[in-house]
């Protein structure tokens, strides 16, 4: 699988001046929309959506893309899926930490051409039930747009989650991309973008085994 890392540029900018590398899958962090009003997409003043969903026919790859949703003032992290010039399905993050933005609903798990793929919404990635639920219902990894990047917290989550859960994790904040494999390790990271990487996303399986203390009665 090949992966680029988005950070720093617009959805449409990128697209227009984009030359493909043979991507499977282009992840933006939050810059690449901003703010999107769903009454303005739905009227036609707005082309965020589409233009998202026509970059995802050129590049003929997956895109996901962080943005700021606004559904009548009320305002949620969102991220928006896109394959095959269609829109997807876009995920809002379930946790709200500042009262900045509200609260979404629901985690999904989007088939398509490059596997079963998980999407956890900028800071729901400091909530580990969010990754192990994706993770036990089959994802082949998981995704998550980020914001700016301040801390190396996030890092330490990635090798985490994605060591306890065995699922790779591909990251894209602004100051830093990453993917995090089964092993606990950070196969790449970059402070850059756009930047792209090549990742074997075949997962390897082990037999847990526990042993168990049966009663007399038994």
């Amino acid at each position: 699988m090949k992966i680029r890392f988005v950070s720093r540029v617009r959805v449409k900018a990128f697209k227009d001046g984009y030359e493909s590398e043979g991507e499977d899958l282009i992840l933006f962090g939050f810059n690449g929309m901003g703010v999107v009003s769903y009454e303005q997409e739905l009227s036609g003043e707005s082309g965020f959506f589409e233009e998202t969903a026509l970059l995802s026919k050129s590049a003929k790859a997956v895109v996901v893309c962080g943005c700021v949703t606004d559904t009548r003032g009320i305002k949620r992290k969102s991220a928006l899926v896109a394959e095959n010039g269609r829109l997807c399905g876009i995920c809002d993050m379930l946790h709200a930490l500042d009262g900045e933005v509200s609260v979404g609903a629901g985690l999904k798990i989007y088939s398509t051409k490059i596997g079963r793929m998980g999407v956890v919404v900028a800071d729901d990635i400091a909530f580990p039930e969010a990754v192990k639920s994706l993770a036990l219902c089959s994802a082949d990894f998981i995704v998550c747009p980020f914001g700016r990047v301040q801390s190396t917290l996030q890092q330490v989550l990635l090798r985490a989650y994605a060591y306890l859960y065995g699922v790779p994790i591909f990251f894209c904040g602004e100051g830093y991309c990453a993917v995090a494999n089964t092993s606990g390790s950070i196969a790449f990271s970059s402070p850059y973008s756009p930047v792209s990487v090549a990742f074997d996303s075949a997962q390897e399986y082990h037999l847990i085994q526990t042993r168990q203390r049966i009663s007399a009665e038994e």
